[in-house]
């Protein structure tokens, strides 16, 4: 019998201090609470450079909003081998494909598993379904209730024609944790009406996927709400799909990568008046002996000479705070050294172009940083999971892109930290300015292969839409494992291309370039933009993820990136 144990809560962030001091200031001590049982604590760092007294002035979080501080929520997870109709608790959740519920002459069910449950409540389960129309397409549900006997609610889950099953099973855990939560329930089962096909690799991704959407289903980000109520669900078994030591072992990875995965949504989800860059900074290392951490403040950033990722960050209030995280086993040879890179605007004004009109979403402008919230998810799982034979490097250059009078204007020329300057035709293609210095700075840690998550360009969401991230690179070999990757995790990427010929709509009269071309092919040449920023010897991908990033359905941040990313590192790994 496998079992884990899995506790969620809210990430505790503070009112923010506005202030130029070295990182050894930056960093003090920050508790998380437990994230799937794991407590996240910032320790004081040594800088590499002498304290300096901070001239900063501390202040109260703009509209005096503080995070509520929310009791962790605990889930145990156990895979059990027994017989479904044996089970007692709150619900029983079987999945269902349309095959599934097939019928016979009679009304009654050809699948084995629903014929033995059926029996078992008098019939009432294929007659309610006939009543219901239910057809076990995906989407459907029908949940009944029988008191008095060991279920107290039965449900079907439809779960469609299974042309991807990650999608698929994760949809049933989610589907899951909504009925869990609308009965207030604090034990459930999942169980397939059609396991005994599936082989014993796909049974671990299968068991993995369940317990991943059930997990996220139940978690509600309500840090900013006057009042919540907190699932009930305590204890998931998972029937059907095998026991022992490698599920249990799956099922832990799970937890560490949804662990990632929420905090990245808490990340995108915080309000801007509270996830300003100085907050982003404290967000540093999981455990001292696992990710070491370094913070550069203004005055290092110029001179390392990043004079286009300051220039963003100039008219801000809140000034810049580039992000330096690194991964290195504890122990055996190195084999491999990657870098993920991630957009960091905590806010996006547009700047002197403010964004204006309908459809310009300046109120989401909290998200511009979710792709720093992929690698600081993907860097809080990693930690967790401790891959061998990788060195990894987290990358954010943070920062707001705001209005002032000491603020970037159109038709500056900004030099970057690789010497190549840059005429700033539009204020808000701000991101990619940001991402360059970024990635030299990447490139100058020695990585072989660079991969960088931003929400990028609106180009990429018209040509794509909402759910399907857009990926450049001019390495084919890059691009077959990151989308391998994301076919086990479930997110969806679409190799765009790397149209070279584009590039003249981005040459400047009086710089080396123009940070923006014309609107015809836009998400484009933002990646070619990127790519004079990248040395040559080194693998690079870009990975524009504007659309995903957010659900308005749900008006809440997804965590896209984050189980890709993972996955891609492990590949990378010994």
């Amino acid at each position: 019998m496998a079992a884990i144990r899995v506790a969620f809560n809210s990430l505790n962030l503070l009112a923010s201090t506005s202030s130029s001091c070295s990182c050894h200031s930056v960093f003090t001590k920050l508790r998380f609470r437990p994230i799937w049982g794991v407590f996240l604590t910032i320790a004081p760092l040594s800088s590499r450079t002498p304290n300096r007294m901070a001239h900063s002035i501390a202040r109260a979080t703009l509209g005096l909003t503080q995070a509520n501080k929310i009791d962790a929520q605990k889930i145990s997870f156990t895979a059990k081998e027994i017989d479904l109709v044996q089970w007692k608790g709150d619900i029983l959740a079987v999945g269902v494909t349309e095959k599934d519920m097939a019928k016979d002459e009679n009304s009654k069910f050809k699948n084995s598993i629903l014929q033995k449950l059926d029996l078992q409540l008098g019939g009432l389960l294929s007659e309610a379904s006939s009543e219901e129309d239910f057809t076990g397409k995906s989407g459907q549900s029908t949940v009944l209730r029988f008191p008095g006997i060991g279920s107290k609610r039965v449900g079907l889950i439809g779960l469609g024609s299974t042309s991807s099953p990650t999608l698929t099973y994760r949809s049933l855990g989610e589907a899951v944790a909504a009925v869990a939560k609308s009965a207030r329930a604090s034990n459930v089962a999942i169980a397939l009406a059609s396991s005994e096909g599936i082989s014993a690799e796909s049974k671990l991704s299968t068991a993995s996927a369940i317990a991943t959407g059930t997990v996220l289903g139940t978690f509600d980000d309500t840090r900013f709400k006057s009042e919540s109520k907190q699932s009930a669900l305590k204890s998931v078994d998972i029937i059907g799909l095998g026991s022992g030591p490698q599920i249990e072992k799956k099922l832990k990875y799970t937890a560490d990568v949804c662990s990632g995965i929420i905090f990245g949504k808490q990340l995108v989800n915080a309000p801007a008046n509270v996830l300003t860059p100085a907050e982003a900074s404290r967000i540093a290392s999981e455990h001292s002996d696992v990710l070491s951490a370094k913070i550069l403040d203004v005055e290092q950033c110029k001179e390392l000479k990043m004079g286009s990722y300051l220039a963003v960050a100039e008219a801000s209030a809140n000034p810049a705070h580039f992000i330096h995280l690194c991964y290195k086993p504890s122990n055996g040879e190195i084999k491999k050294k990657i870098a993920l890179v991630g957009k960091g605007l905590t806010f996006d004004s547009g700047g002197y172009n403010i964004k204006t009109g309908a459809g310009c979403s300046i109120e989401l402008m909290k998200f511009d940083m979710g792709g720093s919230a992929a690698v600081l998810g993907a860097a809080k799982a990693l930690g967790q999971i401790k891959p061998s034979g990788v060195e990894v490097h987290f990358i954010v250059a943070a920062c707001e892109n705001m209005i002032s009078g000491t603020g970037m204007r159109p038709g500056d020329v900004v030099t970057a930290s690789n010497g190549k300057t840059i005429e700033v035709n539009n204020t808000d293609a701000e991101g990619r300015l940001t991402l360059a210095d970024a990635l030299v700075y990447a490139c100058n840690q020695g990585v072989e292969k660079i991969v960088d998550l931003a929400t990028l360009t609106g180009a990429c969401v018209v040509a794509l839409g909402p759910s399907i991230a857009g990926v450049f690179t001019p390495s084919d070999d890059l691009a077959k494992e990151v989308i391998g990757a994301s076919e086990i995790s479930g997110e969806k990427l679409w190799r765009m291309p790397m149209e070279d010929s584009y590039w003249d709509s981005m040459k400047s009269g009086v710089a080396d370039m123009v940070n923006t071309g014309g609107r015809q092919g836009g998400a484009i040449t933002a990646a070619l933009f990127l790519k004079q920023f990248v040395d040559e010897k080194v693998q690079w991908m870009h990975i524009d993820m504007a659309g995903p990033v957010w659900n308005d359905k749900k008006k809440n941040a997804t965590g896209f990136g984050i189980s890709t990313l993972v996955e891609w590192v492990l590949k990378n790994s010994s």
